[in-house]
């Protein structure tokens, strides 16, 4: 397979969004690969994008954006729609893209899945595209339930210790949910390990995305 890289300026610089529906998918998702880009790229930086952060959930989301960003992480927006309600209040989630977001351009975005079971992550992917039609976008993906996984296209090769730090970080900041059956250790570090396979990553692990449109 062939290696791409980001075509960043002298200083390293790289501006990165990070979008998720609720307050630990961007984690889940891509959390490996950010800590990779903050490891590899010096000058990069994060801004962090969170629709349903309410209550406790919002302390978690600000602590894992901090933990995964450290202190390459520029702004925070942490929001509060409903979960679940998200297609049927589009037109204020969309005015968030266009008023709020769209003015960043960044040269990296991650964002959900558009074929993800969830119909708030679905919502959220098709409005970023909508918003950023000249971008570098890479949509993650969430293991659930609803068993949607598919077959990425693009991979983000990790060694076994940011596989460490991202579980250890996850099962740090998201304490409210390490009841439910999904959001265990085991499941994580297995989907890393099983793109990791496909990919033929050196270290084992690796995180999978998809993309509409890539220009070589």
């Amino acid at each position: 397979m062939m290696p791409l890289n980001f075509n960043v300026n002298a200083r390293g610089e790289l501006k990165i969004l990070c979008i998720g529906a609720h307050s630990d998918d961007i984690e889940i998702g891509c959390g490996g690969t950010i800590l990779r880009l903050a490891e590899q790229y010096l000058g990069c930086e994060f801004h962090w994008v969170v629709f349903n952060a309410i209550g406790k959930r919002e302390i978690e989301a600000r602590r894992a954006a901090q933990l995964f960003a450290g202190s390459r992480l520029v702004s925070a927006s942490l929001m509060t729609f409903q979960d679940g309600f998200m297609p049927y209040i589009g037109g204020e989630v969309k005015a968030t893209f266009e008023n709020d977001l769209k003015r960043l351009s960044p040269d990296l975005i991650f964002t959900h899945s558009g074929d993800d079971a969830h119909q708030d992550h679905r919502l959220i992917s098709q409005l970023t595209w909508n918003t950023f039609r000249d971008h570098f976008i890479l949509e993650y993906e969430i293991p659930k339930y609803d068993g949607d996984l598919g077959r990425p296209s693009i991979f983000v090769p990790l060694d076994r210790k940011i596989c460490e730090t991202k579980v250890e970080y996850l099962m740090n900041a998201f304490q409210s949910q390490q009841t439910k059956r999904w959001f265990q250790p085991d499941i994580f570090f297995s989907l890393m390990r099983l793109r990791g396979m496909e990919c033929a990553a050196p270290g084992g692990y690796a995180e999978g995305f998809y993309c509409r449109k890539l220009v070589l």
